[in-house]
């Protein structure tokens, strides 16, 4: 158990570093916490393949539409992986990158995202991520 503890720590860690290349818009740095050959999917349905790709239009995003975002993410606080096997586990995440300009940020922004990460070389990165809006399923249950 002391084992999967500590992955679950290195997975927290990675996630952190994540949200934080996000908050100093760091195209490269976000880039970095995943797999060469990751996949992206975005709110809007676009595939990015591989890190580079993510790197770069991540950064575009940063100094563009998402100047000066700040990320919340649950992943910080609520992280519960979902091991697959001891070097796969799925990790599910609530976040929302809050715009600078309050005024221009409608607050509907939140989403959830399901990543799957991989544990190569004994660090764990995300090889596919997979982000949409926040909805009520049918029915009003969730």
């Amino acid at each position: 158990m002391k084992n999967q503890e500590q992955e679950v720590r290195a997975m927290h860690d990675l996630f952190a570093v994540l949200c934080d290349a996000w908050n100093q818009g760091d195209g490269d740095g976000f880039g970095a916490c995943f797999t060469d050959d990751a996949d992206y999917v975005t709110f809007m349905g676009q595939h990015l393949k591989g890190r580079s790709q993510i790197a770069e239009v991540h950064q575009w995003l940063f100094n563009g539409p998402l100047k000066g975002s700040i990320l919340e993410s649950s992943a910080m606080s609520d992280f519960r992986p979902r091991f697959v096997t001891p070097e796969v586990a799925i990790v599910h995440a609530l976040g929302e990158a809050k715009l600078p300009n309050t005024e221009s940020d409608s607050g509907d922004r939140g989403s959830i995202n399901t990543n799957v990460v991989v544990k190569r070389d004994g660090v764990w990165k995300i090889t596919a991520f997979h982000n949409c809006r926040i909805q009520q399923p049918p029915g009003g249950r969730g």
